[in-house]
């Protein structure tokens, strides 16, 4: 990627920071003094963002940081809750005595304890004769949990269509729907910590009319899935509401991508709604 195109890795859940903000023309000019405030700043971004991984390329990049050595490889220091740390070796020129093959091996290795699972999964947009939809979300202690539609992943040999199916029996006690066409596709890569993996979740949704939401009954049956001290929350919402709440959706334009689908209906072709 170009320096123009930086952003485009958050797309495959890879972000890019720096441990010393001075450009030098190598490792050696930088100075202890580069480095001031790198290590709690690392802290702070791991318990705001959680990756998986933090990885430094360069050994000098870790020592700076935490005034320590490091060998190449996994660490034993983490940040934040669950955030583990890597040294790469340094992709300059500068670093010749470490051959190209030895490199790309270390680059490797983390790309295999990085490589997400995939996930293919379905949603329902829920939504009444008022045209409230139903969403829930998932609470832990520190964590409000992020507000989704009702669905889930695809069981082996299973289509969109039955995964939907059973998981709206599963989670709402709704055996019997109409299922309306897919219009939305969402990509989202994200770690459960309750698992301890990555996930590549590539999600479709197709609109449920329901005409008497007392037919709708949440039964609590992911909680068991988002660890131990894990609740859950359900509700209608508006329009009106989920445009003014400052509560995280997802997708995060929930709100602008319903509008659309109640205004004009079905889009002839499958909207990628974002993360």
């Amino acid at each position: 990627m170009a320096p123009s195109e930086q952003w485009e890795a958050l797309d495959d859940g890879v972000g890019v920071t720096n441990a010393a903000h001075r450009t030098t023309p190598g490792s050696s000019d930088l100075r202890g003094a580069d480095f001031a405030g790198s290590a709690e700043r690392l802290e702070q971004l791991a318990r705001n963002l959680e990756p998986v991984w933090l990885a430094f390329v360069g050994k000098e990049a870790y020592r700076g940081a935490f005034k320590e050595r490091a060998q190449l490889g996994v660490q034993d220091r983490r940040l934040g809750p669950h955030t583990r740390l890597y040294v790469l070796p340094s992709t300059s020129p500068a670093n010749a005595a470490v051959p190209w093959t030895e490199r790309l091996h270390w680059f490797e290795e983390l790309a295999r304890a990085s490589r997400p699972v995939v996930r293919p999964a379905a949603r329902a947009i829920l939504l009444d004769r008022r045209d409230r939809v139903f969403l829930h979300r998932f609470v832990i202690p520190g964590d409000p949990g992020v507000w989704i539609a009702p669905g889930g992943a695809l069981e082996d040999g299973e289509s969109p269509e039955a995964a939907l199916r059973r998981e709206l029996a599963e989670e709402l006690r709704l055996p019997d729907v109409e299922l309306g066409p897919w219009v939305w596709t969402r990509r989202h890569v994200w770690f459960w910590p309750a698992h301890g993996r990555i996930y590549d979740t590539r999600e479709q949704f197709a609109p449920v009319r329901i005409a008497d939401v007392r037919t709708v009954r949440p039964t609590s049956h992911d909680s068991l899935f988002a660890g131990p001290d894990a609740s859950e929350e359900h509700g209608w919402w508006t329009l009106d509401e989920l445009e003014r709440s400052k509560d995280e959706f997802a997708p995060r334009a929930f709100a602008q991508h319903l509008q659309n689908l109640l205004e004009h209906g079905p889009p002839r072709e499958l909207i990628d709604v974002g993360r």
